[in-house]
């Protein structure tokens, strides 16, 4: 039977996406690791692998489709062997997604994996047609391929890196003995990773808020909304209805970071530093000074994390997006520098990979540049808070007694009062306001 490529699951927050372009068609001849389309996620465009080879048979979605749910078959490939006739029964062109949902409806788990296409309808996957149970992952070692890497679909990496799970302990079910979504679930199940099972399993999706209707008479036009939009919406209305927030907000004095900055940028051209480059590096080591802020809730646990991966908040068109500055305790400022000017580089134009704005342990947003002087963020779910930095102003300030002008730049620390209490959420802007204010202290 002919394989079935799905629209695959980019990133843990992905439900849907749009088929941008097809960079094969009809009767193309293809083998693993070419690329097949391009699909625009909720966060970034990212290209599509084949995983099997054959011949392209039929395209079910046509490019530019929007709103193409996860696992939804868009394409089926022929397999050695076959021909034309092997693709009687699954859909015509003009039936682009009925094909899909018929799937969906024999096999409803097992169109849980993005990797149904590796499924070839063995007699086992119409016994589950019948049943509407999935096999039990077999006991046999998952395979290798010839150059010795791992076989796994995108789904299966992802979940296990999100669980630091170890493939090379985990036995394939799939075709081949590839490893897919139930084996991990099986192996975590079992302990084989550091989170828990349930962390895996989908989250409850927060209720549509009310839409008001637009007033009587009112000249409007309505825009469409982005996959990256409807996400950014659900994930803050996610995090104000189910964190509790808290506010700490303190004001910190950066004229000697200015100097220090001038100073620097001018004894080299092979960097230069910003204001935002100081604000990570001490996060940074603020978050190394208090290692209770750098944690997040996990339900019946708290989660404290050995390295201080820092995301980064950077506008793009159409939303926003996190990069991470991963164990940004550990790199200078020229490194960070460089990291985070190449980071959002590609962000902007779409082609970051999911590991890369994908976990972090905390965030910072910056909308000095903006001018704005003071503002409180929302914290990006799983994590624990997040920093709003304002724009540096002169004001007036009183030192030794005396009326003083000073560059001052506010900034607030947004909590989740389930893992940040007040006393840690102090200490940490403590720390963050000493390492800005002597910006000495982050060389050392």
């Amino acid at each position: 039977m002919p394989i079935k490529i799905t629209m695959p699951q980019l990133s843990p927050t992905m439900t849907e996406g749009t088929l941008s372009k097809w960079l094969v068609k009809e009767g193309d001849e293809v083998s693993s690791g070419d690329i097949l389309a391009e699909i625009e996620t909720d966060k970034a465009t990212m290209e599509v692998e084949a995983i099997d080879e054959g011949k392209v048979g039929k395209i079910l979605v046509a490019e530019g489709t929007d709103n193409v749910p996860v696992n939804e078959v868009i394409a089926l490939l022929l397999g050695e062997g076959e021909d034309a006739s092997s693709l009687e029964g699954a859909g015509s062109g003009s039936e682009k997604k009925k094909p899909a949902k018929a799937e969906k409806e024999e096999e409803p788990e097992e169109e849980d994996d993005e990797d149904a296409s590796d499924e070839k309808k063995e007699p086992k996957a119409e016994k589950k047609a019948d049943t509407g149970k999935p096999d039990k992952p077999s006991s046999k070692p998952q395979a290798a391929s010839d150059d010795g890497r791992i076989k796994a679909s995108p789904l299966a990496r992802s979940m296990a890196r999100q669980a630091d799970l170890d493939l090379s302990g985990v036995e394939g079910s799939g075709p081949h003995g590839r490893i897919i979504k139930r084996d991990i679930e099986a192996a975590l199940e079992s302990g084989g990773g550091k989170k828990a099972a349930a962390d895996q399993a989908p989250k409850a999706k927060a209720p549509p808020a009310a839409v008001a209707p637009p007033p009587g008479g009112a000249d409007f036009e309505e825009v469409k909304v982005s996959n990256m939009r409807r996400v950014i919406a659900e994930r803050l209305q996610e995090a104000k209805q189910t964190i509790p927030h808290f506010y700490l907000t303190v004001d910190c004095t950066i004229d000697r970071l200015l100097e220090m900055r001038a100073d620097l940028n001018g004894r080299s051209d092979a960097y230069k530093l910003s204001v935002n480059d100081f604000v990570i590096r001490a996060v940074a080591l603020a978050m190394r000074k208090v290692p209770e802020a750098n944690a997040q809730w996990g339900g019946n646990v708290i989660r404290r994390f050995k390295d201080v991966d820092v995301s980064v908040a950077v506008a793009i068109e159409g939303g926003l997006i996190t990069p991470v500055i991963r164990k940004a305790d550990t790199k200078g400022l020229a490194a960070i520098s460089d990291e985070m000017k190449e980071l959002a580089q590609r962000a902007r134009e779409g082609k970051l990979a999911p590991e890369e704005y994908q976990g972090g342990s905390f965030s910072i947003s910056n909308l000095g540049m903006y001018g704005i002087k003071q503002f409180d963020a929302v914290i990006n779910p799983p994590q624990a808070g997040i920093l709003a930095i304002g724009a540096g102003e002169k004001r007036p300030v009183v030192r030794d007694g005396g009326l003083d002008v000073a560059t001052v730049m506010s900034c607030t620390l947004s909590c989740d009062h389930r893992v940040i209490d007040g006393a840690i959420g102090a200490n940490l802007l403590t720390a963050f306001k000493g390492f800005i204010e002597e910006p000495l202290t982050m060389l050392l």
